[in-house]
């Protein structure tokens, strides 16, 4: 290899939200395999965050399971107290903890004015307090070293807008809007704060189910409105977090960068 690696993240010590399965896990292990110095991988499963966590020692990182429901700032402060006793500062945050939260089912819901309003916090309870109960407990630590990266996975349903999907939407704009005021904030203190919108991703299901889905009409349908004719695969959102999270997007902050296939454009 020629020169040094512009993606290496120089040891610095990560917090991973919802990385026991998915996005999160391929998230998580594209970070130790760029020289992360310890991951806290978090998931409100604790088997699904031990077992990310065991992968990601066998590369030779540290790593260290942390419970949590990020909509409980009391779990979250504790898990965060927990990751930096085992791994030291923790310099980058990935709200990755998303859909419709613990316990809860992702679906499509009625038309918005059809919705029960009883059903709106569980959206807003995972993809905006939890992004910033995250962000709170964990902003001082990087105030501290002066240097920090959040990276927050929202959604085009927020971005684009989407059918049926309104409340959902609505608090992925607000975590959008909320990372753009908390670049103005943390700026000052060498921390950068960004967004990936994504479109629909592969889902987290067994690979005989899963390729029985991608070959069924109903999929075949959705991907024919994405320029790249698939859907998106959890190793697509990591290699844009890693992105985010090094020295080769020291001087981008504030922004929402679209990870989709094309599903929609952005200026």
């Amino acid at each position: 290899m020629i020169g040094n690696d512009p993606l290496d993240l120089q040891g610095q010590v990560a917090f991973v939200t919802g990385a026991g399965q998915g996005a999160g896990r391929a998230i998580a292990l594209q970070l130790a395999h760029h020289n992360a110095g310890g991951i806290a991988v978090n998931d409100y499963v604790l088997e699904r965050a031990e077992a990310v966590a065991a992968e990601i020692r066998e590369l030779g990182v540290a790593a260290c399971a942390v419970q949590a429901d990020v909509g409980d700032l009391v779990s979250v402060r504790a898990a965060a107290v927990k990751a930096t006793a085992e791994l030291g500062p923790i310099t980058l945050l990935v709200n990755n903890a998303g859909n419709a939260g613990p316990n809860t089912e992702m679906r499509h819901s009625p038309l918005f004015w059809e919705t029960d309003p009883s059903d709106w916090d569980r959206y807003f309870h995972t993809n905006l307090t939890g992004v910033m109960n995250c962000c709170h407990a964990l902003l001082p630590g990087m105030v501290e070293q002066k240097r920090g990266r959040v990276v927050t996975i929202v959604s085009d349903a927020g971005r684009v807008g989407e059918p049926r999907l309104a409340v959902y939407g609505a608090a992925k704009a607000a975590a959008t809007g909320f990372m753009r005021s908390l670049a103005k904030e943390a700026g000052r203190y060498n921390i950068t704060c960004n967004c990936i919108s994504l479109s629909t991703l592969e889902p987290p299901i067994p690979e005989p189910q899963k390729s029985e889905f991608l070959a069924s009409d109903q999929a075949k349908a959705h991907v024919s409105r994405y320029v790249i004719r698939r859907f998106g695969k959890p190793d697509d959102v990591a290699g844009m977090t890693l992105f985010l999270c090094s020295e080769a997007a020291s001087w981008i902050t504030g922004q929402t960068y679209p990870v989709n296939g094309g599903y929609d454009f952005a200026v």
